[in-house]
């Protein structure tokens, strides 16, 4: 098993991600941008999502604003609610999240959500002093991680969202007539939400810019067991933790044992746990934990986390969320808009279940869950599904004279508008395909002299090391059979 180090250490090597404005000495912290590796990675997997969950299901996809207007999050209750606790040294005035600090001093867990007088009381009665001079702490307050920003001369208050699913209820309504829909209906959006975390760390694990891609899946809360595709999901297994026990359980299994709520919930589960099968994760270290009443979001009924077991521990991927009718209520009591819509010639007020997924998150996870060492063979190897490898084949040159850099060229040519090619001329070989092994390139083409003579080269595998002769002719249905997405 990698470590954290290890998995950065790739990103900046090969070009996966690194941190913002990293010139500078004033440099914020929770930023971080990807390079040409990570850009296509992520892309790649933006589009398995696409495939998996919002094609699968029919859904909408939008593109919302990224500022927003105070109303929206008055009505959301993200500018009353939306807080972490907070504690301030009085002596060389450094600030702490409260719940985090204290469970790594004393290994007490205490809900983020929980009153303030329950950090204070801890902090007492464990004599938790600065973590950095040891002085005394202030009593824990709420901080708003909401950026605030200033629309117009007027400088009238709008904010950066902290989720991207606020435009997805704003624009339901709207959505739902135009698009002639019917429930239940899947709103699906992929973009930029912003926090102000108060201790941002360990790169893409917790940012303040970040990606997100979120489900909002409408439905008549009266039907929430009929479920046309359901039979399709009926025997993919989830690992559900309740009661601190992971116990592996088909859909269906879940359903009649009422481990989950009903059939839509269990429906969504699977198509989740589908998509992440198919990313490389290691499935086997996953589990979707039922949150107890004190760890669930305020808007939230029924909540299970998506959580994946990495090297910093076990890391939230998605939040599933059944958040019922709080956020059309909430809206449509602020906007006076209708939300209600027409369903088998009735009136309902659809609930929501939610789909909340952190894309950075899950990159970092795919890589470390992908990343190994060959000691044998001493390299280190990135074996990525081949689908979502930033670069599908190096084509390589074995040397640049007798005609072999020409003839490389123009395979090259053939198959950079097909895949995500890598040319190279430079380099022993061995190196080569080390540097490639490093990037996730599943394949590797080699011409040689022997090219000239009959039209093959040598095709070499990533994770087996084997190397095959291949036609010319042949090469694209070969690269292609891997690459193509499931």
């Amino acid at each position: 098993m990698v470590n954290y180090e290890q998995v950065i250490q790739l990103a900046l090597e090969r070009g996966f991600y690194f941190p913002s404005c990293g010139i500078y000495p004033d440099a914020p912290a929770g930023f971080w941008e990807y390079g040409p590796s990570g850009v296509s990675l992520k892309n790649k997997f933006i589009e398995l999502w696409r495939r998996e969950l919002v094609r699968r299901d029919r859904m909408w996809e939008i593109d919302g604003s990224q500022i927003m207007s105070q109303s929206v999050f008055l009505a959301s209750g993200h500018l009353s609610s939306f807080a972490d606790p907070v504690v301030k040294c009085q002596k060389c005035g450094s600030i702490f999240r409260a719940d985090k600090m204290i469970a790594e001093v004393c290994s007490v867990v205490i809900p983020e959500s929980a009153e303030l007088e329950a950090f204070d009381r801890t902090i007492a009665e464990k004599n938790i002093r600065c973590p950095k001079c040891k002085g005394a702490l202030d009593g824990a307050k709420k901080f708003n991680m909401m950026f605030r920003v200033g629309i117009g001369p007027q400088d009238e208050p709008a904010y950066l969202r902290p989720e991207t699913c606020q435009s997805i209820f704003v624009d339901f309504p709207r959505l739902y007539k135009t698009m002639r829909g019917r429930l239940p209906i899947g709103v699906a959006q992929i973009g930029k939400s912003f926090r102000n975390e108060i201790s941002p760390r360990q790169s893409l694990l917790r940012l303040r810019e970040f990606y997100q891609a979120e489900i909002e899946v409408f439905c008549n809360p009266g039907r929430l067991d009929e479920i046309d595709g359901f039979s399709e999901v009926e025997g993919t297994v989830l690992n559900i933790m309740a009661d601190d026990t992971i116990r592996p359980m088909t859909c269906r299994e879940a359903y009649e044992r009422r481990t989950v709520p009903n059939k839509l919930v269990a429906y969504y589960l699977g198509l989740l746990a589908e998509f992440y099968k198919k990313t490389g994760i290691d499935t086997s270290r996953s589990r979707f934990r039922k949150l107890g009443e004190k760890e669930k979001a305020f808007y939230a009924s029924v909540a299970f986390d998506f959580e994946v077991e990495t090297a910093t521990g076990w890391l939230e991927l998605v939040a599933c969320n059944y958040r019922s009718d709080y956020d059309l209520t909430s809206h449509g009591k602020v906007s006076k808009e209708k939300f209600e819509v027409l369903d088998d010639n009735a009136k309902v007020l659809p609930h929501v279940f939610e789909l909340s997924m952190g894309i950075d998150r899950s990159l970092y996870t795919i890589l470390e869950h992908s990343l190994r060492e060959d000691k044998e063979n001493e390299r280190v190897v990135l074996s990525l599904k081949p689908y979502l490898a930033p670069v599908h084949v190096g084509v390589l040159s074995l040397v640049k004279k007798d005609g072999l850099a020409e003839k490389t060229e123009e395979i090259f040519s053939r198959m950079r508008t097909r895949y995500d090619a890598f040319l190279d001329h430079s380099g022993a070989i061995g190196r080569r395909y080390r540097r490639l092994d490093e990037v996730g390139a599943p394949f590797a083409v080699t011409i040689d002299h022997q090219t000239l003579q009959d039209g093959t080269v040598t095709v070499r595998s990533r994770d087996s090391m084997a190397q095959e002769r291949v036609s010319t002719a042949d090469l694209d249905s070969y690269i292609s059979r891997s690459v193509a997405f499931p």
